[in-house]
């Protein structure tokens, strides 16, 4: 029986058939290897096994029973997942079924996100491949949020399958001649006015939807924490400032999307659904507004033709779609007070992008040094003229 140990835990692949002919056998040498490994998590590699018994049930149970850590079932084939469903075993043990191998190559990409790349399967299906190294857990993650977003009446794509893409893995939904949001524009500009109605129609919806408990994240813990991490790029006027400001805004059980940019929303038979649920979170609107200000507008600032090589539109369109966006959400307001408005959520859209920048490969080079001045000039400028972000 192949094993291999991963640190403290130890995987012991399951090959062929287990019954009552060789179950015994089997038993005395699968409790050989958790004696050998005293201590250690168990996982069972099921990958090559065609067919277990009762009789080999009845050797899950006995090891669940003889170690005090969770027992996993992997790489579960679809008919021995049925025999663990049916049994009640899926409810016992952590149950991992195997993944079909889907390739990409002559797939069009409808979509490339800072985690993952959309492409199109066919006229039904949308896959989104992850490249973390976290894949599985964001997977997993982003179906939860999901689930938890379609059932407080929110229209969401759930994935129906994770399946194995090369060394990587992808999330598969099943979309009816869906298109996105930002192609529906790139096809049609002169039907931008509608869309941004539906597009703020639903941001309206989400964050009308109010949920209590600690399964959805803090989008204002998540953004002191980008402070924390930004203290060393920071004035130190000018960090205690932020933190004040961040500190005192008020708490909200209100959803947000987290990154509702207008590729991550699709038009499914006339209505909108939103998809990348991984971002989910509770706060203010302005958590939701300073992201969208971050792609329509921080990202093309100093580097003209962002907008083209990340959204497939001119600069000029992506301040046009902020604008638009801006004004039909606050749509009974005046000017003075939008201003207003603006100039809290760019303060929260300075944090979210020297962030980005700061946090990854951006801040390499001439233009990422440009962009980081630039940004702490931003917040040396707005921070004189805004008291609060409430």
């Amino acid at each position: 029986m192949k094993v291999n140990v991963l640190g403290d835990k130890v995987k012991i692949y399951l090959s062929g058939r287990i019954d009552s002919a060789n179950a015994y056998e089997r038993e005395q040498e699968v409790f050989d290897i958790i004696g050998e490994n005293a201590g250690k998590g168990i996982i069972f590699d099921m990958s090559e096994l065609k067919y277990i018994s009762s009789a080999g049930l009845r050797i899950l149970l006995k090891v669940k029973k003889s170690v005090k850590d969770e027992v996993i079932l992997s790489e579960v084939c679809p008919n021995i997942y049925e025999i663990l469903e049916t049994t009640g075993f899926t409810e016992l043990f952590l149950v991992k079924k195997k993944m079909r191998e889907v390739s990409i190559d002559g797939l069009d990409v409808i979509g490339k996100g800072f985690y993952g790349t959309v492409y199109r399967i066919d006229s039904d299906k949308i896959i989104k491949v992850y490249e973390s190294a976290d894949a599985i857990d964001m997977i997993e993650n982003e179906r939860n949020m999901a689930r938890l977003a379609f059932l407080n009446g929110l229209p969401t794509a759930i994935s129906y399958d994770i399946v194995k893409v090369g060394n990587s893995y992808g999330s598969v939904f099943e979309l009816l001649n869906a298109k996105t949001f930002n192609d529906l524009i790139i096809e049609n500009p002169g039907n931008i006015d509608e869309l941004v109605r539906l597009y703020v129609d639903l941001m309206k919806q989400i964050h009308a939807t109010e949920i209590s408990g600690d399964k959805i994240p803090s989008a204002k813990t998540g953004f002191i924490d980008y402070i924390r991490f930004l203290k060393e790029y920071l004035d130190e006027s000018i960090y205690i400032r932020i933190m004040n400001l961040f500190d005192e805004l008020k708490d909200d059980n209100h959803l947000i999307h987290g990154d509702i940019q207008m590729k991550n929303v699709m038009m499914v038979d006339g209505e909108p659904m939103l998809i990348d649920m991984d971002t989910l979170s509770k706060g203010k609107p302005i958590f939701e507004l300073a992201g969208l200000y971050v792609t329509y507008r921080a990202f093309e600032e100093d580097d003209p033709g962002n907008s083209m090589s990340f959204l497939g539109i001119s600069d000029e369109m992506s301040r046009m779609i902020w604008n638009k966006v801006i004004r039909c959400y606050y749509d009974n307001i005046d000017e003075e007070e939008l201003d207003r408005i603006t100039d809290k959520i760019r303060i929260v859209a300075s944090i979210r992008f020297l962030y980005i920048v700061c946090s990854s490969d951006l801040k390499n080079g001439e233009l990422g040094k440009i962009r980081i001045e630039h940004t702490k000039e931003h917040l040396r400028e707005l921070i004189e003229r805004v008291d609060t972000l409430n």
